[in-house]
């Protein structure tokens, strides 16, 4: 090995997994000169600033007053590297090539932080995947920024070293301080409550409560027309309340998403379901993911909770479409000219929208008439296609309520009764836990099946094998919109506690599916 050379390692984020990057320095004899190689963008080219600075304010002979040409490779050089977390391998591999520190181990070590110019360590994002690749790599040590510490402390089996700032860093790898890795903190498999509405503060519509628990307890996507006020948006964030807390395996999952695309903010982990809004005006690339640096979108950010799109309808067209892909597979495929990655995306939608674009299409009601004409409500609700339509499993209509039940006191029963509700939905998704529990890839709930688990794993009991033959003669209905009667029907029957479907399990579904025949 060279005289003045050093190789150190580091991480680059690729959607939400991470790759291994080793960093080499070389001094050699010349004019003074600091160049980054290696396919890197503007934001790590300008580490050399930030490294130069953070090694002069920490006591150490900088590389501006090298009379010397320093060279810091980043390999594999095909692949683009981005973003400010090389800062603190690109530094320590320069104190090894100058022999400013006492030599160590490095195979075992891998460095990500970004240096502030007084030699502080500021926060990165995806500390969680970057744990990831330490542990499957073998390696022992993460060094990284204190605030990133917990979250990479949540895989086991790498010792997270929280490091405040580049001196902290020097006194610990040459003996003269020790830093405590880590402690994985305690996941408790709660969820952070964003909003306060229970299903059991709406008054009345009881079969759209009816509707969202059929949906929570299989995963279904669920759609609610009607007029306005009639209380979709609030029955939309109810969901959360009766949707069982995550597992650990999903809060791992969830985190590293959250983790990638620089959401978590000051939370260590994502222990709670997801409840994702996006407004109607929101970009293509925020909700499907996407940018220059590919990033997870808003499906990606809802994975294993809920998607919520109020007024569907005013919605672009082109990003409704975008939605059909991952509705179908769980994932969602962002390709660029430089490469493609695959984003987790399996969500629950819930959509929202009026009969027309007053609103009051079809409502009996001397107060509000419809002044819209026939074409002006045929254009409005053929903005949702057909072939989105049919991957949306439950589709339910929001009557109006009467003034009695809005002025009705919500009784200790009903409390009660949501309690049971979300009962029942954790105790249907135990019965679809164990029922999927061998099977891989790995699913969790009815919605995911495949067409052939349906018929595999689907038994249909011999009186409802004529009630659906009838049913699927007089119904308009696609293969697809088959086979997701057929889980709705199974997650309905496994609300009940039925080992094989019934007919009024079919009967319900295929209620369910109303607008096919519209």
């Amino acid at each position: 090995m060279a005289k003045n050379f050093s190789k150190v390692f580091s991480a680059e984020l690729e959607g939400i997994d991470a790759k291994l990057i080793e960093v080499e320095t070389d001094i050699n004899v010349g004019l003074h000169s600091f160049n980054i190689v290696g396919l890197a963008d503007k934001a790590l080219k300008e580490a050399k600033e930030r490294v130069s600075s953070a090694l002069k304010n920490s006591g150490i002979k900088p590389p501006t007053k090298e009379n010397r040409k320093i060279t810091v490779n980043l390999a594999p050089a095909d692949i683009k590297k981005t973003g400010s977390q090389y800062d603190l391998a690109i530094a320590a591999g320069y104190l090894l090539a100058t022999k400013q520190i006492k030599p160590f181990e490095t195979k075992d070590k891998i460095f990500v932080g970004e240096l502030s110019l007084d030699g502080e360590l500021r926060p990165i994002s995806g500390s969680l995947s970057i744990s990831r690749l330490a542990k499957k790599l073998g390696f022992k040590f993460l060094f990284l920024p204190k605030e990133n510490a917990a979250e990479a402390a949540i895989i086991k089996g790498v010792g997270a070293v929280p490091v405040s700032n580049l001196t902290e860093l020097i006194d610990y790898l040459e003996g003269r301080k020790e830093i405590v890795s880590q402690k994985p903190l305690k996941i408790g498999l709660g969820r952070e409550e964003k909003s306060t509405i229970n299903i059991s503060d709406i008054k009345g519509q009881e079969s759209a409560k009816r509707a969202l628990a059929v949906a929570a307890a299989g995963g279904h996507n669920i759609l609610m027309f009607g007029p306005p006020g009639a209380g979709k948006t609030m029955l939309a964030q109810a969901l959360v309340s009766i949707l069982p807390e995550p597992s650990l395996d999903e809060i791992i999952e969830t985190t590293q998403i959250y983790s990638a695309a620089g959401a978590l903010a000051n939370l260590p982990f994502v222990n709670f379901r997801p409840f994702r809004a996006p407004h109607h005006s929101a970009s293509m690339v925020s909700v499907i993911g996407g940018g220059t640096n590919l990033k997870p979108g808003e499906i990606s950010l809802a994975h294993r909770g809920v998607l919520f799109l109020d007024e569907i309808p005013e919605f672009r067209r082109d990003l409704l479409e975008s939605l059909r892909q991952p509705l179908e597979s769980g994932s969602v495929c962002i390709s660029r000219a430089k490469g493609s990655l695959d984003f987790p995306a399996r969500f629950s939608l819930v959509a929202a929208m009026n009969p027309c674009p007053c609103g009051y299409f079809g409502v009996e009601t001397p107060e509000k008439e419809c002044r819209c004409t026939a074409n002006e409500v045929f254009r409005y609700q053929k903005k949702i296609s057909g072939p989105l339509l049919d991957r949306i499993d439950i589709q339910i209509e929001v009557p109006r309520l009467k003034i009695e039940e809005l002025r009705s006191e919500v009784s200790a029963k009903e409390s009660d009764k949501s309690e049971k509700i979300k009962e029942a939905v954790l105790k249907a998704r135990e019965i679809q836990k164990e029922r999927f529990a061998k099977i891989r890839p790995k699913i969790y709930l009815n919605s995911e099946m495949s067409s052939k688990m349906v018929d595999a794993m689907i038994d249909i009991a011999a009186d409802a094998e004529s009630f659906l033959k009838n049913m699927m003669e007089k119904s308009f209905i696609s293969a697809r919109g088959y086979y997701r009667v057929l889980k709705i029907a199974r997650t309905i029957a496994d609300l009940e506690n039925f080992k094989n479907v019934r007919s009024h399990h079919l009967a319900e579904a295929f209620q369910y599916r109303v607008r096919e025949k519209e």
